[in-house]
């Protein structure tokens, strides 16, 4: 399989699957969200996050605020930073307002908060928010290269411009999140993304790459025969 150069990111709230992800030396990192955490039936977020924290201690993890209130979020975001030295806080680029982050996460950085900043899709906005993370200790930026597909857009022309503006800053690390397949690993690796978030079944995935075609052409016309069989069709 490829060695990457990128450090791949288990994306996820579902502690057998995220265990299995840390037992598997491929995965650098950890992030999660509350649609996540919904999804996966998470019903007490602290109790959820401090039980993971003790199960995976010495690789970083994402853990997201989920006030719509700046004062609130900034609460959370001291909360959660004490959980644990390897904690990157995910703060949103903006609220459901629209109103920017930016005092925010300037404030938090001179804190010393280590912080993930979340759910950015321009490169307008990378180049707004990476000064206020300027001089920290450490931080992500999010940008979201999966929806910005979804719009029809090409992300890889933003993803390079935001790579070039970040090398002015080497504490921060652009993160490719919501790939929608493999291929979008192989992209991101090869313009030198730092990270990219993955999910668990996308990581199983990974061993494709470089897969024969002609015998993934025999796989897949086996898969349905036997799909076939199995459910007994006739005609």
């Amino acid at each position: 399989m490829r060695n990457f150069r990128i450090k791949i990111f288990a994306d996820g709230a579902d502690k057998a699957g995220m265990l299995e992800m840390y037992r598997n030396p491929m995965i650098a990192g950890f992030t999660t969200n509350p649609t996540l955490m919904r999804k996966a039936g998470v019903k007490n977020y602290v109790a959820f996050a401090r039980d993971i924290l003790s199960c995976i201690p010495d690789k970083p993890i994402s853990f997201e605020v989920f006030s719509d209130d700046f004062h609130e979020m900034e609460r959370q975001a001291r909360l959660i930073a004490g959980w644990g030295n390897n904690v990157y806080v995910k703060v949103p680029v903006t609220n459901t307002r629209g109103e920017s982050s930016i005092s925010l996460i300037r404030r938090l950085t001179e804190a010393g908060v280590k912080l993930n900043v979340t759910a950015m899709m321009t490169f307008e906005q990378v180049q707004e928010v990476t000064p206020a993370l300027a001089g920290g200790p450490g931080a992500f930026v999010s940008v979201f290269a999966g929806r910005i597909a979804d719009s029809g857009r090409d992300p890889i022309p933003i993803m390079r411009q935001c790579l070039d503006y970040l090398r002015a800053y080497p504490e921060v690390q652009l993160i490719w999140a919501s790939p929608r397949e493999v291929l979008n690993v192989v992209q991101a690796d090869e313009i030198g993304c730092h990270i990219i978030t993955v999910t668990n079944d996308l990581i199983k995935k990974l061993v494709l790459i470089g897969k024969d075609l002609n015998e993934f052409s025999l796989d897949t016309v086996k898969m349905f025969y036997e799909d076939a069989r199995q459910a007994g069709y006739s005609l």
